[in-house]
């Protein structure tokens, strides 16, 4: 029976370069990717964590958490929350940073006030190319944001999402399906099974994908 790759190699299609699998690729405990999530770039495939997460701070303590079976077109970026400024006061400038005296007095909080928590992506998740992923996000499963699209707020699953900012276009399913879908949740089976019910996974009736779960 067929088990697919396996979801600890970086090139899953070693012909193509430019497709990788993110979960052996990340090193940072502070970003969690589910297996068989895949980034596909021609050119910098395997610089992800550096080019496509930006301003992950460490001292900031958030977190980018991705589902399984996500998959990311080239220049997908996530902005997590270290790009704020302070907007407590009367400029957003940030002197502190520059030191030489300019940060004494500073207070950290004014930066805490600002944060969005971490940023989540569910599973089976299809981010279009150039799409832009702002601080504290959730994108739930199955859905899909369109190619340079820019996601300020949460997106429901299913849901098909475009435009700056990015507005629901569209439930890809009547939401009795939604429900069924997400209570069937294929992306959790062992990969035997879901190796084994493809053709019902990429099918589309759900009473299929109901019988075997």
């Amino acid at each position: 029976m067929p088990q697919g790759p396996d979801p600890r190699m970086i090139h899953p299609v070693p012909e193509h370069q430019r497709i990788v699998f993110l979960k052996p690729l990340i090193d940072s405990p502070r970003i969690e990717i589910g297996e068989y999530t895949y980034y596909d770039d021609p050119d910098a495939a395997l610089d992800f964590e550096r080019r496509n997460i930006l301003h992950h701070y460490e001292f900031l303590g958030d977190k980018l958490i991705v589902g399984r079976f996500c998959a990311f077109a080239t220049g997908v970026r996530f902005v997590m929350n270290g790009a704020n400024h302070a907007m407590t006061g009367l400029s957003t400038y940030p002197f502190n940073i520059f030191r030489f005296g300019w940060e004494e007095t500073f207070d950290m909080e004014t930066i805490r006030a600002g944060l969005k928590g971490d940023t989540v992506v569910g599973h089976d998740v299809w981010i279009g190319s150039g799409a832009t992923i702002m601080p504290g996000v959730r994108i739930g499963d199955g859905a899909i944001v369109a190619a340079e699209s820019v996601v300020t707020r949460d997106v429901a699953p299913y849901a098909i999402v475009g435009g700056n900012p990015a507005e629901e276009r569209r439930l890809r399913f009547a939401p009795e399906i939604v429900e069924r879908l997400l209570a069937v949740a294929w992306w959790n089976w062992p990969i035997e099974r879901i190796s084994a019910n493809l053709a019902a996974i990429r099918g589309g009736e759900i009473d299929a994908l109901e019988k075997a779960a």
